[in-house]
Formats: C-alpha cells, structure tokens, sequence
C-alpha cells in the first residue's frame, strides 16, 4: 500500500482497537467490524474506515493518481 493511506489506515487501526468491542467484549477486530456489532465500534471509527476505503479506491483513480489523494 502506498504511503498516502498509511496515516488513515493506522488511525483506523488504532481506533477499533481501543473500542469498547475489543477492550470488553474481547472479540476479534473482524467480529468488531460486522453489522451485527455495530452499536460496539464509536462512529468515529466507521468515518476512518470510509476514509481509507476513498483513499485506497483514489489510488487506483487515474484522476485522483494524477492529483493525488485528498486528505492526509
């Protein structure tokens, strides 16, 4: 992965692992990220994803590959 997204994705990291579904629920950082654990994972943490799922769909935009990713 590009060093452009690198800042979003560890932010991203960071965040689910500090959540309430993996500091007391003890469950896997995928079990965190399904639909049905929703309500576990703060909305901050969905906004990153998202955030790194534009990143990383900007880099292989070859409009975005010319100006770069928008962001971080």
């Amino acid at each position: 992965m590009s060093s452009s997204c690198s800042g979003t994705r560890q932010d991203f990291i960071d965040c689910v692992l500090s959540s309430p579904c993996i500091q007391e629920d003890k469950r896997s950082f995928r079990e965190c990220l399904a639909k049905e654990n929703q309500d576990r994972v703060p909305d901050y943490c969905r906004q990153l994803q998202q955030l790194l799922f534009d990143c990383k769909r900007g880099m292989i935009d070859m409009r975005n590959r010319i100006r770069g990713n928008k962001g971080y």
